[in-house]
């Protein structure tokens, strides 16, 4: 596809399919997820968890490259194994320059392998089709962190979307458990009191 017509939701579809092509498990995450369970916004980007196995690492790379994102095998397997901060592997569209921030679930990180584990299934209808998203509660927990990182206004309004949007669905002990561990009780409770 040129720059011309590709699109996000095209870009997403991309990376849907080097995702299936390479048998990879995900969630996709961000803006996207939020438009699942809060309001639809614009974004450039695109968040998605992986579950990548070592052994799959050169022919993932090798699916990104067929769809015009060349991501060597060596970076993967060096974020992947990077015991430092939580970088992403960045997949760039060469011809577009629409983005996928790609999280690896790595061992220890328990919050990212408890959101993996709880991942739903939703139908976005074509051409996206059915896509594993964040819960609403662990969208909820990540956009909290980075709004607590970045004070970021759109992650706190992303959050009181999804509150306005779910709240009768949503399990606020979980959160809350997660948020007392992650150190962010005050934010939370200030960000729950403003969206009521």
């Amino acid at each position: 596809m040129t720059k011309q017509t590709l699109d996000i939701v095209d870009f997403l579809k991309l990376m849907l399919d080097a995702l299936k092509a390479a048998h990879v498990d995900y969630l996709i995450g961000g803006a996207i997820a939020e438009w699942a369970w809060g309001e639809p916004r614009a974004t450039q980007d695109i968040d998605i968890v992986i579950n990548l196995p070592i052994g799959s690492i050169q022919k993932f790379s090798k699916e990104l490259e067929k769809r015009d994102m060349l991501v060597p095998a060596e970076i993967i397997l060096g974020t992947i194994l990077e015991d430092r901060a939580d970088i992403p592997i960045n997949a760039i569209h060469m011809h577009s320059g629409f983005k996928a921030d790609l999280y690896p679930v790595r061992q220890g990180d328990e919050l990212r392998l408890s959101a993996f584990q709880r991942r739903q299934r939703v139908d976005y209808g074509p051409p996206i089709g059915r896509v594993y998203v964040h819960s609403p509660e662990d969208l909820i927990l990540y956009k909290l962190l980075y709004f607590s990182i970045s004070q970021q206004p759109k992650h706190s309004r992303d959050i009181a979307a999804i509150l306005q949007a779910k709240k009768k669905q949503i399990d606020l002990v979980y959160i809350q458990e997660w948020v007392t561990r992650l150190g962010l009780s005050s934010l939370w409770k200030e960000l729950l009191s403003s969206a009521e």
